[in-house]
């Protein structure tokens, strides 16, 4: 049997991705040069006196090891001197906090070098998706609807002239390396007080921010420091985007609220104004992108209304990035009833105006052998797989287990699952397209 060997925790250092080797070299080289140069400077006198010392000590022992032994004991000395000297700059405790560093280093570095990886959505959704995404890359942009009109959203929207918050705070907690505590902190909804009654400290926190800097785009920006978030959050557009729907009945309805409670079947999305202008940020990081993502999330008033601004379904599809959309995994009421996978696809491509928009949807491929009552009642059903219509549509199927494991029933997106899904079929792709297998 091998016996594993254990490696020092103090050996982590010496990992490769963490570019700290390189400037310990540096330091190393400068430290010898400044010693030679006193040495010099005092007439080499130490460097004749410490030859002797170590002659003589070369006749009790083999020069070879002596050697040995000074170099390693110097080298542990600098190195624990260049360590120290690092946890203290940065102020941690030595004991508890220098492998949290490490890990945290190490991971930064690495995730510096993912994809470039742009996420285009809304609602819970998007945020799911965010919060395993993060774990494969920092070059992570969020594209975020604003088309969002109701509860806390609605009511600043309405009386503070600003674009909605809600969805924007949604990524941002997501991106934050301190998920939990700033998600508890962010849905705080106030449960009284004038005028704070149902507001969530989140969206209020925000809305602050833009009243100091000026403007959305500014306002997310500064919150994203604070918070220390991985990638970035935009927004769509800065217009004042309000999403009309006209029904396949004839009837017309506006806000994004009012849609799903019009229980309808929508035959065509649009906005007011008609031609919302991108964000020039967004427009950039969908050239530079090195995968796109769409969904989930409510399709007609989280995914698509992204779409509908020119702009950005116009840049999708010109883009050499490999696309995917992440279809939802049951209908939803008012939105989605009786929709298969291939309904999903073909809504995009219509509102886009383009069939580039889309190369492959990732879909679930397991569910619990018995789903919550609570589905049923609502009317919500499992999307279904028509495989047969999607490959006609030149669109490839990527079934995977994506959602969370559930005693109940419950059937609820696994963000990491999600994640590690869509990477691994983009590192498939990008091998086939390097003609590594067909």
């Amino acid at each position: 049997m091998i016996k594993k060997i254990k490696i020092p925790k103090q050996a982590g250092w010496l990992v490769p991705g963490l570019q700290v080797k390189r400037w310990f070299a540096l330091i190393f080289a400068g430290t010898v040069l400044m010693t030679l140069g006193i040495l010099i400077l005092i007439d080499l006198q130490p460097i004749y006196n410490i030859m002797q010392f170590i002659s003589k000590l070369a006749t009790k022992i083999s020069t070879e090891w002596l050697a040995f032994g000074i170099v390693m004991i110097g080298a542990a000395v600098f190195f624990k001197g260049w360590q120290k000297t690092n946890l203290s700059i940065l102020d941690l405790d030595d004991n508890e906090n220098k492998d949290v560093l490490l890990e945290n280093l190490y991971r930064r570095r690495k995730l510096n070098r993912g994809p470039r990886i742009v996420a285009v959505g809304g609602g819970t959704g998007l945020s799911m998706l965010l919060s395993g995404v993060k774990n494969i890359t920092n070059n992570l942009t969020a594209i975020v609807t604003v088309g969002d009109d109701g509860g806390s959203s609605g009511r600043l929207r309405e009386s503070m002239g600003i674009l909605p918050p809600g969805d924007i705070r949604h990524c941002i907690t997501a991106l934050a390396d301190d998920e939990d505590l700033v998600n508890k902190l962010f849905k705080y909804r106030f449960k009284n007080g004038e005028g704070l009654e149902g507001h969530s400290f989140g969206n209020l926190f925000i809305t602050a921010l833009c009243a100091i800097t000026g403007d959305m785009v500014t306002a997310v920006r500064a919150s994203s420091r604070v918070l220390s978030i991985r990638g970035r959050v935009l927004p769509a557009t800065l217009d004042d985007m309000k999403l009309v729907a006209k029904m396949e009945d004839g009837r017309i309805i506006r806000g994004e609220s009012n849609i799903p409670e019009a229980h309808g079947k929508i035959k065509r999305l649009y906005t007011e104004p008609e031609n919302c202008k991108a964000l020039d940020e967004v427009i950039l990081a969908i050239k530079n992108a090195d995968l796109i993502i769409l969904g989930p999330g409510s399709l007609y008033t989280s995914v698509i209304p992204n779409l509908l601004i020119k702009e950005i379904s116009e840049e999708i599809a010109q883009s050499k990035a490999k696309k995917i959309y992440v279809c939802n995994i049951m209908t939803q009421p008012g939105e989605t009833d009786n929709y298969k996978v291939s309904d999903h696809l073909m809504a995009l491509i219509k509102h886009a105006g383009s069939n580039k928009i889309v190369d492959a949807v990732l879909v679930n491929d397991y569910l619990p052998e018995k789903l919550a009552d609570k589905y049923q009642k609502a009317g919500s059903y499992p999307v279904k797989l028509d495989a047969t219509e999607v490959k006609k549509m030149g669109i490839k199927v990527f079934a995977q287990k994506l959602i969370q494991d559930s005693k109940e029933g419950l059937v609820r997106h696994s963000s990491n699952r999600v994640a590690r899904a869509l990477y691994y079929w983009y590192r498939r792709e990008q091998k086939k397209s390097a003609g590594f297998f067909k």
